[in-house]
């Protein structure tokens, strides 16, 4: 299936200031040089805060992990949990079509969302609330036909008891997940033949009904407001933990360089820098594999306008601009400075050709 972003875009995107809490505390689980890591958690989280992802979400969450436009759509157009499209504001339904469902009833379930909803997959009813689709197996076929309505299932439908649950959510009703039928879970359909105790002192819903229902969050989508953050290693501040453990005690400190030394080095280590780009025209340094627009304003602000000036670096220099770029190891992992010989001496590279024929989303 050919997947797209949506032709119809915001012009913006920003995280919530709770989600951007959330987000910048994900990063923190991997390992500097490896934040692309986290970009599967951030781009859900745009989803879930927004509904869908948008194109500027996408650019977002590249930039906030210093990563190309076009991985990060790579990734969001692979995973088909992922929405390229705008879903319905109360809910978006995902009705399971695969072999067990289909057996059970799952086109009676699809004829009611076209009934209901709108005739078509991924497009909103009238007024805007719900929206719908078949998607692969969903793993639940001892309850089939089913369906996936945010985060819970809906289990042992029929095609009216399909058709109340939508009639409920569409007047703001949240009804009770799990099977439909009076099953308790995934007994058999004519009861329990053994452990037959078990029957008289149940709870009135499994576990996983239990806690949708208690919460009230079936079709609420997560807006960075739960308790708690759910980044156990750091604090609510969103600041490491201290640890537990006592303190290591502090390094000798190393002797002191001359004064004259340390101006020299220092001096050695930094690249020369412009205060504007000569002729007031700048190089396009987003031609760079690992450069888009925020890491291009960064070399900008620090001077770096032209692919001569990178081509010119030493190791030394390398290391200087790397200690402030907000992710260590991109000029030499990309080949920077390679490119840059290439592009300054009038020459193209691939990654420039592909970039240059369809914006920042070639790769």
């Amino acid at each position: 299936m050919l997947r797209r972003l949506h032709p119809e875009q915001p012009d913006t995107f920003a995280f919530t200031a709770a989600n951007q809490q959330w987000a910048e505390a994900q990063i923190t689980k991997y390992p500097e040089g490896r934040q692309a890591s986290a970009v599967i958690p951030l781009l859900w989280r745009a989803q879930e805060q927004e509904g869908w992802l948008t194109r500027p979400a996408i650019e977002s969450v590249a930039d906030m992990l210093g990563m190309a436009y076009i991985r990060v759509l790579e990734v969001a157009s692979f995973y088909f949990m992922f929405q390229l499209q705008p879903v319905g504001s109360v809910a978006h339904i995902q009705v399971c079509g695969t072999t067990s469902c289909m057996i059970c009833g799952a086109e009676d379930l699809i004829a009611v969302c076209k009934d209901k909803i709108a005739a078509k997959p991924h497009v909103l009813s009238a007024d805007g609330k719900l929206s719908w689709e078949e998607v692969e197996c969903l793993g639940s076929c001892a309850n089939a036909p089913m369906a996936q309505i945010g985060k819970d299932y809906y289990e042992d439908l029929t095609a009216e008891s399909f058709g109340k649950i939508i009639d409920a959510l569409a007047a703001g009703q949240v009804p009770t997940p799990g099977p439909q039928n009076g099953r308790y879970a995934a007994e058999p359909k004519s009861g329990l033949t053994s452990l037959t105790d078990h029957e008289a002192g149940k709870p009135q819903y499994n576990a996983s009904v239990a806690l949708a229902t208690d919460l009230g969050d079936t079709v609420k989508r997560i807006d960075g407001t739960e308790v708690p953050i759910l980044t156990p290693w750091l604090g609510k501040d969103g600041k490491a933990a201290a640890t537990k453990s006592a303190p290591k005690p502090p390094k000798a400190p190393a002797p002191a360089k001359p004064a004259v030394k340390q101006a020299q080095e220092a001096k050695e280590a930094q690249p020369e820098t412009l205060t504007a780009a000569r002729d007031g025209k700048a190089d396009d340094l987003k031609m760079l594999k690992g450069v888009g627009p925020k890491l291009e304003q960064t070399l900008n602000a620090l001077g770096f306008y032209h692919f001569d000036q990178i081509a010119a670096w030493t190791p030394e220099q390398v290391a200087w601009v790397d200690s402030r770029l907000k992710f260590k190891g991109r000029i030499e992992r990309d080949g920077w400075i390679e490119q840059a010989a290439k592009l300054a001496a009038g020459e193209e590279t691939e990654f420039a050709k592909r970039a240059k024929k369809d914006g920042t989303y070639e790769d």
